[in-house]
């Protein structure tokens, strides 16, 4: 275990905390020295365990309110989070009714196309798809 020489209202406290935690407490002894400060600056010296309860009742309500923000913040997060799912849901349906009819005008196209009933080429035989043969008009000649 560890000891940090932690400084309120400038008398020292060590304070044991685990390794590796050195840093992080000395940086919120800083910060509740500084809630310290405040208070003696605003009410003067009224003695080292007032001016300790004061700001650590600051700190507190700091946390508090945190906690509050925090709990709007992830009201409004989950109330988005339902918005987009049933938005999701709507697209997936006009995805859906597009789609469909996508499908249908596929088969119109392809009900098209057997009723026009162009002879399917012969490979084998050397005749030429559709697509490369010429196509005469007996009317088109001048």
């Amino acid at each position: 275990m560890s000891k940090v020489a932690v400084t309120l209202n400038g008398r020292v406290y060590t304070i044991g905390c685990e390794e590796g935690q050195e840093a992080y407490l000395r940086e919120l002894g800083g910060y509740l020295d500084s809630k310290v400060t405040v208070m003696a600056d605003q009410v003067g010296q009224i003695g080292d365990l007032r001016l300790a309860v004061m700001a650590s009742l600051i700190v507190v309500d700091e946390l508090k309110d945190a906690e509050r923000r925090i709990e709007t913040l992830e009201a409004q997060l989950n109330q988005l989070r339902s918005e987009s799912q049933g938005s999701n849901s709507e697209y997936g349906e006009e995805r859906q009714h597009l789609a469909d009819h996508l499908l249908k005008a596929a088969q119109r196209l392809e009900a098209l196309a057997a009723s026009l009933d162009f002879p399917e080429p012969d490979l084998d035989a050397g005749e030429a798809p559709a697509s490369e043969q010429k196509i005469r008009f007996a009317d088109a000649r001048p």
